[in-house]
């Protein structure tokens, strides 16, 4: 099993995790910038989190044989904070780095006149940058939310196949599905989704747009979760390429719009986006 976890925060984690995630499957990941857990108190403390995600945390997942991207934003619940909002000025010198596959996370949080305005910023900084978007839709009125995420990215002009709606759950799935959006759910050991409900959501909508992440982060998660979805996934029935599609050519095909992933297995040689098969550089 090959799994590539499209969400996870791996500054909070540990090498152990690394060690175990690896021995599990997962060759890739994308973290994406979020909250420290308490608030920060300066634009300088964010871009000391930017260098921090694009040079030691790619060269400490790299030691345990994990290519580590990382998607860049203002998360949803600062854009509430002034002291916080103009690092969204700071943002384009980040976007155009080696490894930032996406902008993200973006959103809604408490669904503020300030957080709209922080989340339409940064989808123009997304078509600019010709960059996907992974969206944060809240954790309160998460249907209101999801219904609101999805008209201002239609009114900002993102395509939506460039867009991943994430920590949806049974009452949200269907709007993102019908809207043309990637579909993206957060697997946790007490809240989101747990691995029985997503594969009864596999087997009713299918493995396209669909993606699977840990979310591991701080608080009480596990970054093992999307390997133990895909063991759940053969026990039901699905084939090991159903598997593969969900846990490693989704996300691939998904980042892979950046045209920024790395996943290079030898110099002179790329990662197709949509299959991940090696191509010699230049046939793509």
């Amino acid at each position: 099993m090959r799994i590539f976890d499209p969400h996870i925060h791996m500054t909070s984690r540990t090498t152990d995790d690394y060690e175990s995630m690896y021995a599990a499957g997962v060759l890739a990941l994308v973290e994406p910038a979020f909250w420290l857990g308490q608030p920060r108190t300066s634009v300088e403390s964010f871009l000391d989190y930017f260098d921090g995600l694009i040079g030691w945390e790619r060269f400490r997942a790299a030691q345990y044989g994990i290519a580590h991207h990382c998607a860049i934003a203002l998360n949803p619940k600062e854009a509430n904070d002034p002291r916080c909002v103009e690092v969204i000025d700071e943002l384009p010198r980040y976007l155009v780095k080696d490894g930032v596959v996406a902008v993200g996370e973006i959103g809604y949080d408490s669904m503020t006149p300030e957080e709209d305005d922080a989340f339409a910023r940064q989808l123009e900084l997304a078509v600019i940058h010709e960059l996907p978007v992974l969206v944060h839709t809240p954790h309160r009125d998460k249907q209101a939310g999801t219904v609101r995420t999805l008209h201002v990215v239609r009114e900002c002009g993102v395509p939506p196949e460039r867009v991943l709606v994430d920590h949806l759950n049974e009452m949200t799935v269907h709007a993102v599905a019908d809207s043309g959006c990637w579909m993206g759910f957060s697997i946790y050991p007490d809240t989101k989704m747990d691995e029985s409900r997503m594969v009864r959501l596999i087997q009713e909508f299918g493995t396209e747009r669909m993606l699977v992440n840990s979310a591991a982060d701080w608080g009480r998660s596990d970054p093992l979760k999307t390997y133990k979805t895909g063991l759940m996934m053969l026990d039901a029935g699905f084939s090991e390429s159903d598997v593969d599609r969900l846990l490693w050519r989704n996300p691939v095909e998904f980042y892979g719009q950046s045209g920024r992933l790395m996943l290079d297995p030898e110099p002179g040689t790329a990662v197709d986006a949509v299959t991940g098969n090696s191509v010699l550089r230049g046939e793509r």
